[in-house]
């Protein structure tokens, strides 16, 4: 029988009732040995009980506290659980599960702390918008000639990582605009990080949160953050 890494499985949720059975039913076919922590956050519908339902521990947060904040609270459970490997997934049914075996493969060969799955080192299926693409591409630029490392796909929610970078980010996630935030933010703090092809798929249910007239806004806002994040002390691993 293969050992595998005590590992646990993430999936942030707001009103994923639609489509989480699935996403976690569909996570237990292709890595059955993965524990899988939902967190409800504070959603309005049946995406807790449709989670719990399907097998996974959920954890109700009493209102809508964010994505950030959400998958923060995760990683403080996996720190305290002792986790050895925490892989972070949406709740959409965008992330292919077939991809996990070959991030955590990545994860294993020992010089990097955080895989993230990209959608445009190969683009594989399912992309974006072009405004959304845009978006992505101005955001990987700044953030690559930031920490001299090309990054491809800033926004990606589908990242794994190891017990150091676990205990980094129970600390200090991004609470506003994780994704991009993070990278820097980690990175800053000695995380190596790392990029592999993942393909995409379009979402099983539900309504992203970030719409075409809130993208220019979005922009803005998340190369703002990150500018001032810059002026912020370097984060430390706490021993």
């Amino acid at each position: 029988m293969a050992s595998y890494p005590r590992t646990l499985l993430i999936i942030p949720a707001y009103n994923e009732a639609e489509s989480i059975a699935e996403v976690i039913q569909s996570i237990r076919r292709q890595s059955h040995w993965i524990d899988i922590l939902v967190m409800n956050d504070g959603s309005t519908d049946e995406t807790g009980a449709q989670a719990a339902a399907a097998g996974a521990e959920v954890l109700h947060l009493p209102y809508n506290v964010g994505i950030g904040a959400s998958v923060q609270a995760g990683f403080l459970f996996a720190e305290q659980q002792d986790y050895e490997v925490v892989i972070r997934n949406d709740g959409d049914g965008q992330h292919a599960p077939e991809d996990i075996p070959a991030m955590l493969s990545a994860l294993q060969q020992g010089d990097i702390d955080i895989v993230i799955g990209s959608r445009y080192l190969e683009k594989r299926g399912y992309t974006s918008s072009f405004a959304r693409q845009l978006g992505s591409l101005i955001l990987a630029r700044l953030i690559s000639t930031i920490i001299g490392q090309r990054i491809t796909d800033p926004t990606s929610g589908f990242i794994v990582c190891n017990r150091r970078a676990i205990q980094l980010c129970a600390q200090i996630y991004p609470h506003d605009y994780p994704e991009p935030e993070s990278i820097v933010i980690l990175h800053r703090a000695g995380v190596r990080l790392r990029e592999v092809p993942v393909k995409m798929k379009p979402r099983a249910g539900g309504q992203s949160s970030i719409t075409l007239l809130r993208s220019g806004y979005y922009m803005l806002k998340v190369v703002l953050a990150i500018l001032v994040g810059l002026l912020r002390p370097v984060p430390a691993i706490k021993p």
